[in-house]
């Protein structure tokens, strides 16, 4: 064993026999952390987390798109809202189990600048907590090319307390549950640009107070351009569900297997059509994350949706910028459902894309998609 790990195992045995907890580990440092990614990021261009489950090539994403539009389509809830979406809660998992999702919910998404509203996953091993996490950077790379950020950040930042809106380039390069989403709007619309955000852990008193003062500096912004929600602007929200499985630590209808799946599925169903369906509204909001965490402790989940801050959060800033603009609360509809299990893998292995974890009826990932109008 070597020396250093010697002395860090003496010494957490030693704090645990004075009754006192292990000191946490340093966060990574930015070149750990780019040391880690795929393409790692350089200069005012981000690179790419993951090159496996998501493409790096355009001929990658041309593939992909083709392919996710063939069937067998994923489980639909009614006719889709027309294109020019305010709003949408969208997947992040790899692009050969959830293709078919992404594919029925982007197309409605048209504004030309979209607020992208992530995931942090790590948030823990970076101490990071009660803030909104803003990126650097002038543009992220993409399979299609570079997908610039929106001069919207400047001036929502200027508006915004130094206290809950950072700006911590490795935070955003160790993430993908945000590139997962801008390489799909990126081929569908070479403009786009894109005002990234991720949401570490929060209490839910803290989400409604940052979403508050994020809605009223973006609908100033706005109105100072004459944009609308839906035509210019979309907030997309970044979002797997349920996380089923002994590994996951989430097995209440047993380990696994078909019963277990239809019912893990069918409790998705109903936060799909309760809590994020209809008029978003604070009360809905606070609903969704009561079901997914411990208010008491927003680290404990209730239900592993990764998306537990990131909901919430999206859905109190498309109610807070309609207010602010003086329009309607946009309201869901639930367009897409589907699961790591349910639909063949798309076949893109052949073209140097994979998956980043297995999926089985003991282990899998539900894939919500709700568009708000």
């Amino acid at each position: 064993m070597p020396a250093a790990l010697v002395l860090a195992t003496a010494l957490g045995l030693a704090q645990a026999a004075l009754g006192q907890a292990p000191a946490p580990a340093p966060a990574p440092t930015l070149e750990q952390t780019r040391k880690a990614m795929g393409i790692p990021s350089a200069g005012d261009l981000r690179g790419q987390q993951d090159i496996v489950g998501f493409a790096s090539r355009a001929d990658q994403m041309a593939r992909v798109w083709e392919l996710a539009g063939t069937p067998p389509a994923p489980e639909a809830f009614g006719p889709l809202p027309a294109p020019g979406v305010k709003g949408a809660i969208c997947p992040h998992d790899d692009y050969l189990y959830a293709g078919r999702v992404y594919r029925r919910l982007i197309p409605l998404v048209t504004a030309r600048t979209v607020v992208l509203v992530g995931v942090f996953h790590k948030y823990r091993r970076y101490g990071a907590r009660n803030v909104m996490a803003f990126d650097a950077y002038r543009a992220w790379r993409g399979p299609d090319g570079e997908i610039p950020v929106s001069p919207l950040r400047a001036e929502v930042l200027a508006r915004l307390d130094p206290r809950e809106a950072v700006q911590e380039p490795a935070w955003q390069d160790s993430e993908h549950s945000l590139e997962a989403v801008a390489y799909w709007l990126k081929h569908q619309d070479p403009k786009v640009e894109i005002l990234p955000i991720l949401l570490p852990s929060a209490s839910f008193d803290r989400l409604a107070s940052m979403a508050e003062h994020l809605g009223a500096a973006l609908a100033a912004a706005m109105r100072g351009r004459g944009w609308t929600l839906g035509r210019d602007v979309a907030v997309v929200i970044s979002s797997d569900g349920i996380h089923y499985g002994e590994d996951f630590r989430y097995a209440p209808f047993g380990a696994g297997g078909p019963g277990a799946y239809l019912q893990a599925m069918d409790q998705d169903r109903r936060l799909l059509t309760g809590p994020l369906s209809g008029p978003v509204s604070p009360a809905k909001a606070r609903a969704f994350f009561e079901a997914v965490v411990d208010p008491a402790d927003p680290d404990v989940y209730r239900m592993p949706w990764c998306g537990r801050f990131s909901i919430p959060f999206g859905l109190l800033l498309l109610d807070a910028t309609s207010r602010h603009l003086g329009t309607a609360a946009p309201a869901g509809r639930p367009v897409a459902f589907g699961a790591s299990v349910d639909v063949p893998e798309l076949p893109v292995k052949a073209l140097g894309m994979g998956a980043t974890a297995p999926a089985s009826l003991y282990h899998f990932v539900s894939f919500p998609a709700v568009a708000y109008d």
